[in-house]
């Protein structure tokens, strides 16, 4: 049964084993058609770490049905030019290397994107995206990377956001895996035809101010 109603809403701390575990299993479930069993457990353990590790730099969201039922998840979270992102633990790809003499302001990481299997709803894959690209959308200056499974690089190509790819795929969760980069001219255009889809809500994590590391200087 596909819920026509659905609601978004931010993910709070006791709910991200839930979401890891909605995250494994939906990947699994789309590109294996296999149900998580007793040897995924690893997996989902290991999303839950990261992300709560992540957890002080981060925002997640989620669409719910009435009932409570996860449809769709996703997570933004703000580098601190400290803790390794996962572009950088999966690929070994430094996000500062992909600036291509771009000026940096904020560096941002988009993932744990995942849709329940049989939604067909593009509306709300379009909602979880501009949860997730609305804080980087604030400086033109700032960029997001993402490891994104082959099938939905191509959907966001259709939906006419613009990444760039920045090393070669890899198998994770089942699917193909790409590096990639979203410059803020890559993200803006699809986040001011789709912002009205999601109340105006403050978005952005609230952490402290970061400082580009002095050793680093870019100019455009």
């Amino acid at each position: 049964m596909i819920h026509e109603k659905n609601y978004l809403s931010e993910v709070k701390q006791n709910e991200i084993l839930n979401m890891s575990k909605f995250v494994v299993a939906e990947n699994f479930k789309h590109h294996t058609e296999e149900v998580v069993s007793t040897n995924r457990t690893s997996d989902i353990e290991s999303v839950y770490k990261e992300e709560m590790d992540y957890l002080a730099n981060s925002k997640a969201f989620a669409v719910r049905t009435d009932e409570g039922e996860i449809m769709g998840t996703i997570r933004v979270l703000r580098w601190d030019y400290i803790t390794p992102m996962p572009i950088q633990k999966m690929f070994g790809i430094n996000p500062l290397d992909c600036a291509n003499g771009r000026a940096i302001n904020e560096v941002w990481h988009i993932g744990r994107f995942a849709i329940k299997q049989g939604v067909r709803d593009i509306k709300l894959l379009k909602k979880l995206m501009v949860c997730a690209i609305a804080p980087v959308c604030e400086d033109s200056d700032n960029i997001a990377f993402a490891e994104c499974d082959a099938k939905l690089l191509r959907i966001m190509t259709l939906m006419g956001i613009k990444a760039e790819i920045v090393g070669e795929s890899i198998d994770y969760l089942g699917s193909e895996t790409i590096p990639v980069c979203f410059p803020y001219a890559g993200l803006i255009d699809f986040y001011n035809e789709n912002k009205h889809l999601v109340p105006a809500a403050d978005s952005r994590p609230q952490m402290p101010a970061f400082k580009l590391p002095g050793s680093v200087v870019f100019k455009a």
